[in-house]
C-alpha cells in the first residue's frame, strides 16, 4: 500500500493565496460533503457524492450558479436549466456515468419534503458523472437512489478524498484517480472589503494526459491499452463560494476551474466529459422560489473579482493533485488494476520535503 498523504504534505505548493483551515470546499460557510462508497466482490467499484451548498432548504432559497463545458462529452443533468436560470434548486450529486438515472431518482427523494408547499411540481436535479467503467461494472446498475440518502446522511465538514464516494472507481494520468478538494481565502484588505471571502473546489478526477505537478513534467503514463487513450476519461468540478456573485461571474469561475483542471496536463480530450458548476451561498442572494417582486442584491464589482480566479484555478490544480495522492492502490472488474500515485517515485523530479 502507498502512503495516502496530500500534496501538501508531500511538498510545498505555490501560490499567493492561503487555504481555508480544512484547506476544502466545506471551508466556504454552510457547505456540507458525504459519500456513499460501493465496493463489492471484483466488479464493484463505484458510488456517490453529495454536496449541500447551504443549510437551508436548497428548492425554497435558491444560489446564483453558472456553469461551464470544457469539453462537452458527458450526461450532466440539470445544466442546460442551470445555463438558463443562473441558478440551482437542488444540491449536487456526482456519480457514475450511467447512474444519473437512479441518482437523479435519489435526489429527486431527499428533496421531495421540500418541495411540500410548492403548488408546481417540478424540481431541476443537478447530477455530474464521470465514467468508472475502468475499474467497475459500469453496465450493472449498482447505484440506487437509497445510495443518495446514504451519503446526504454522511455529509459533514470533514470531507474524505481518493478512492471515496463517486470516486471509488476513478483513474486519472494512468493511476488510480478519485475526489479530491482544496479551497483558498480572498482577504477583504486586498480587495477593499471589511470581510474575507473563500473559494472552495471538489472534483472527481477521472481524466488523462501527461501529468504535470507545479512545472515539474512527469515521464508519460499511458493507460494499459494497445492504443493510445490516455486523454479519456472525465473531471466534474464543483466550485462554492461565499462571495456575493451574479450568474454570470459565477459561469467565469466556473471557467476558471477548467483552467485550474487543464493546468495538471489535460488536453481536454476527445472523449473527455470536463465541466464545472460554480454556485454562491451569499444570503442575501439566495432568490426565495416564491418571491415575485423586484429585489435588490449585492454584487462583487468585475474590479475586483481577479483574486477569485486566482483561487478558484490554485484550488481547481490542487484539487486534482490531492484526488491522485489520496488515492490508493485498487483492483476493479476484470483483474484490472490502477496504482496509486506516489509522488515518492519520482524524488528526482518532484522537490519533495
Amino acid at each position: 500500500m502507498k502512503e495516502c498523504k496530500r500534496i501538501r504534505e508531500w511538498m510545498d505548493v505555490p501560490g499567493r493565496l492561503e487555504t481555508g483551515p480544512r484547506n476544502s470546499i466545506t471551508d466556504v460557510p454552510g457547505v456540507t460533503v458525504g459519500h456513499c462508497t460501493l465496493i463489492e466482490g471484483e466488479g464493484i467499484r463505484t458510488g456517490v457524492t453529495f454536496i449541500k451548498p447551504h443549510q437551508g432548504n436548497v428548492f425554497m432559497k435558491r444560489p446564483p450558479a453558472g456553469i461551464c463545458p470544457g469539453n462537452g462529452h458527458t450526461k450532466a443533468a440539470g445544466s442546460l436549466q442551470i445555463e438558463e436560470l443562473g441558478e440551482l434548486e437542488s444540491c449536487i450529486a456526482l456519480t457514475s456515468t450511467l447512474s444519473v438515472g437512479p441518482v437523479m431518482q435519489g435526489l429527486l427523494d431527499y428533496h421531495k419534503q421540500d418541495m411540500a408547499d410548492c403548488s408546481f411540481k417540478s424540481i431541476n436535479l443537478c447530477v455530474m458523472e464521470t465514467n468508472d467503467g475502468s475499474l467497475s461494472d459500469i453496465l450493472g446498475g449498482h447505484v440506487r437512489p437509497e445510495h443518495v440518502a446514504q451519503a446526504a446522511a454522511n455529509a459533514g465538514v470533514d470531507v474524505q478524498e481518493g478512492a471515496v464516494g463517486a470516486g471509488t472507481g476513478c483513474t486519472c494520468f494512468g493511476y488510480k484517480g478519485g475526489i479530491g478538494t482544496s479551497s483558498r481565502v480572498v482577504r477583504g484588505v486586498n480587495i477593499g472589503e471589511d470581510r474575507d471571502f473563500t473559494v472552495g473546489v471538489l472534483l472527481q478526477a477521472n481524466f488523462g494526459g501527461n501529468l504535470n505537478i507545479y512545472g515539474h513534467q512527469l515521464p508519460y503514463k499511458p493507460l494499459p491499452v494497445h492504443i493510445d487513450e490516455s486523454a479519456r476519461g472525465s473531471c466534474s468540478i464543483v466550485v462554492a463560494t461565499d462571495a456575493p456573485m451574479t450568474d454570470r461571474q459565477l459561469r467565469r469561475m466556473a471557467r476558471r476551474a477548467i483552467v485550474g483542471m487543464a493546468m495538471t496536463g489535460s488536453p481536454l480530450g476527445n472523449s473527455s466529459g470536463d465541466y464545472a458548476v460554480a454556485f454562491s451561498n451569499y444570503e442575501k442572494n439566495l432568490r426565495n422560489y416564491k418571491e415575485e417582486h423586484i429585489r435588490s442584491i449585492d454584487v462583487l464589482s468585475d474590479n475586483r473579482i481577479d483574486l477569485f480566479f486566482e483561487a478558484c484555478v490554485e484550488a481547481a490544480r490542487e484539487s486534482v493533485y490531492n484526488a491522485l495522492c489520496m488515492a490508493d492502490d485498487m483492483t476493479g472488474i476484470g483483474g484490472k488494476e490502477y496504482k496509486g500515485f506516489n509522488p515518492r517515485d519520482f524524488a528526482s523530479l518532484l522537490p519533495l520535503k
